[in-house]
């Protein structure tokens, strides 16, 4: 679970909460694994439930009331202060070793970090003097992993905290044009892609001044504004590619992707798509159809679609009906859902076949005339359900061959 900032912005949650909400009426398949713990419906109260549920609320209202009785705690202690630090003063030391961090734990994350630091007790206090320093950056967001602790702001992560040795937890940030130099190192083997850097603590009297700026640095960059790029043209069409998915190893018609989540019945895989005349089943809460259903059972799919290219300064790109994706992750779609025979397909899982993988060699070679690009494509993962997610070898093979 998610831990909620000693002074939360209940703004920033409505808008978790409604950007949740957009992820999975797009279908997005983590925002609806999220969304289906609570409901089996991509609305806004749905996304504000599963947000107080990760919170480790029992319900929106309750989040909302904790939300409000914190600021306003917050607030009193402010007005109550004699004193309040200059602009650009440093965040004061760090509580002594073995204080409590900033805001408790959830069970849940408390479990994990119990495990992370089982074998080093001496180390945790280490990762309490971090936690303690988060309430002078602004709204944060503790998730406990299995190996490490992330931190994230109303953006992205921007810092993880991992136990590395018997005597050194490893503080990664995210600083984007940092050098290695002084205390800061390469950020390697930290198990997470966030950080650029890290930094060696030995014990909480290391996470000092230095250490909080930069912890600070690392914050106001993850949350500062993305600048706009100018909208690009699209380069000049070079013709059309007939793209054939051919589908094996289905998993069946039914399947239970969560073991705690509910068991989904007459499952099909579909093509996604938009404006299309071909046999279709409709998405509740995206706009795209299911075009071209298969049952789980079949001994196979088979789906054929045209594609449009283009080439610009970055190579090809690709347009039509069945791609979606920005530029830079074009991709055709497999959606899986229940189909209870209303004209429905009630997704629940969704797999990208990404033509920007595709080697631009191979593109050449199958628009050349009488010839096509081939995806062949197992459905059912290694644990026995639907594919998902962006899909890699061995489960994706791409070939030229004939019409």
């Amino acid at each position: 679970m998610s831990q909620l900032p000693g002074r939360p912005d209940l703004d920033q949650l409505r808008h978790q909460a409604r950007e949740l909400q957009r992820a999975a009426a797009g279908g997005d398949a983590g925002a609806l694994r999220r969304l289906r713990l609570v409901s089996g419906k991509p609305t806004l109260s749905a996304a504000q439930l599963a947000i107080a549920r990760e919170y480790g609320f029992p319900s929106w209202a309750r989040l909302k009331d904790e939300t409000q009785r914190r600021r306003a705690a917050a607030d009193d202690a402010g007005r109550a202060a004699p004193e309040q630090a200059p602009a650009g003063r440093l965040a004061p030391e760090p509580p002594p070793a073995g204080a409590a961090a900033a805001g408790p734990l959830t069970a849940d994350a408390q479990h994990l970090v119990d495990g992370q630091y089982a074998d080093r007790p001496w180390l945790r206090p280490v990762l309490d003097a971090v936690l303690a320093a988060l309430p002078a950056l602004g709204p944060v967001t503790v998730q406990a992993r299995k190996t490490l602790v992330a931190l994230v702001s109303p953006r992205r992560t921007f810092a993880v905290v991992q136990p590395t040795t018997k005597t050194r937890v490893d503080l990664g940030l995210r600083l984007p044009g940092a050098e290695p130099g002084g205390r800061l190192q390469a950020a390697r083997n930290m198990g997470s892609g966030a950080a650029t850097v890290r930094i060696a603590l030995a014990g909480p009297g290391d996470v000092d001044a230095e250490v909080r700026d930069l912890m600070r640095r690392a914050y106001q960059q993850s949350t500062a504004a993305v600048p706009r790029r100018p909208a690009r043209r699209p380069g000049p069409r070079v013709g059309t590619l007939t793209v054939v998915i051919e589908g094996d190893d289905l998993p069946g018609l039914t399947c239970r992707p969560e073991p705690t989540g509910r068991r989904h019945h007459n499952i099909h895989v579909a093509l996604s798509g938009r404006g299309t005349d071909r046999p279709a089943l409709t998405v509740p809460g995206r706009p795209g159809l299911a075009a071209e259903p298969v049952p789980g059972d079949a001994p196979s799919a088979r789906w054929e679609v045209p594609v449009t290219v283009r080439r610009d300064d970055l190579g090809f790109d690709f347009g039509g009906p069945f791609v979606g994706g920005d530029r830079a992750d074009r991709h055709l779609g497999l959606v899986w859902g229940d189909v209870p025979g209303d004209g429905t397909l009630r997704l629940f899982r969704g797999a990208k076949l990404r033509l920007a993988d595709v080697d631009p060699a191979l593109i050449e070679e199958a628009m050349r005339p009488g010839r096509r690009l081939v995806a062949r494509v197992r459905l059912t993962d290694r644990n026995g359900n639907p594919v998902c997610a962006r899909l890699r070898p061995p489960a994706i093979a791409w070939s030229a061959g004939h019409g």
